[in-house]
């Protein structure tokens, strides 16, 4: 049974994050995002897509202390890239941790194949991953958004590599399924994907925070925006699409229960995330992204020595918006690991 955390769940004061998601980056973009800076070195690893060649990107940061022996695995979202660990990889790296960021295959600097895409063959590239790093023992996962389910996905399929497992603010804890009925297509998306402006980029990424933070958004336009410009633009957006359809048809939050692994589950407050709400019926739309509610909802069905922190005055992104109160909370959860 889950048990509260009382140190985490404190009414914290937020003060301005300091680490935007990317330095801003000439335009145009190519859908690699060749140029633009991450915060550690990036390597790559050659997988297979459907039997076709893909290269997938990935941050090894070692320890700028004397190391645990411990490695900490960093899921970013889909709108998210690895980049956007940076303090936290930093943070870690600090207490002597190894930490490994990749950027899953269809995002960031990782190639877009036009592929089916499932959490399935995610979650087996990053096994693969950590495969090739020579890294055998469980590991500690943390995932954010997107990268929530994935976690989720990884840690019931290869539950003996996961110590720990993190989700912050993963969307999939509703069942999307269950209101956006009829699914849109995947011409609809990619239409709709076609369509992007930076005005419309910069309303999109607004919406992740819950009062106006440019420092956070306008350096996630500005490689958005570029990408757009980019004739390789259509293979971004068609991916883009397909990633889309993967959230609504491959539901994590029904394999909550089946976890076996410690968990922290930590949301903003005031988060509101609910994918391809757009296109469910208006009725149904206000039901969807009471993010808060859904953690609240899903925490009992967590294993033994889960916990819960929902962090006020905070929208999806707490590792952005509030370092000052994830990271501490991150370190107390790891301290059991």
């Amino acid at each position: 049974m889950i048990r509260p955390a009382r140190s985490l769940l404190l009414v914290l004061l937020l003060g301005p994050a300091t680490l935007a998601l990317a330095q801003e980056a000439p335009a145009p973009i190519g859908a690699a995002l060749e140029n633009v800076a991450y915060p550690f070195p990036v390597r790559f690893l050659d997988v297979e897509a459907e039997g076709r060649p893909a290269r997938m990107a990935y941050m090894d940061v070692p320890p700028t202390r004397a190391a645990n022996g411990k490695v900490a695995l960093l899921l970013h979202g889909k709108n998210f890239y690895g980049n956007s660990w940076a303090g936290v990889a930093r943070d870690l790296a600090a207490g002597g941790w190894r930490v490994v960021v990749p950027d899953q295959i269809g995002f960031g600097k990782s190639s877009k194949p036009d592929i089916e895409y499932s959490f399935d063959y995610l979650a087996a590239n990053t096994a693969r991953l950590l495969d090739e790093l020579k890294i055998s023992g469980p590991v500690v996962v943390i995932g954010h958004s997107t990268g929530g389910m994935l976690a989720v996905r990884f840690a019931r399929t290869f539950p003996a590599r996961v110590a720990r497992l993190v989700l912050e603010d993963p969307i999939g804890l509703e069942d999307y399924r269950f209101f956006v009925n009829p699914p849109p297509s995947l011409e609809t998306l990619e239409k709709a994907e076609l369509a992007q402006t930076p005005e419309k980029l910069r309303e999109f990424y607004a919406r992740y925070f819950p009062r106006p933070r440019p420092d956070l958004v306008e350096p996630a336009v500005a490689i958005a925006a570029g990408v757009l410009q980019s004739g390789e633009y259509p293979r971004w957006a068609r991916a883009s699409a397909r990633t889309y359809l993967m959230i609504l048809r491959q539901p994590v939050r029904h394999e909550l229960r089946l976890l076996t692994m410690p968990t922290l589950l930590v949301v903003g407050a005031e988060d509101r995330t609910a994918v391809l709400k757009a296109y469910a019926p208006p009725a149904d739309q206000a039901k969807m992204g009471h993010v808060a509610e859904l953690a609240r909802a899903a925490a009992p069905e967590l294993p033994e020595g889960s916990l819960l922190m929902v962090v006020p005055g905070v929208g999806h992104v707490p590792h952005l918006e509030a370092p000052e109160a994830f990271l501490p909370a991150l370190r107390e959860f790891l301290e059991g690991s």
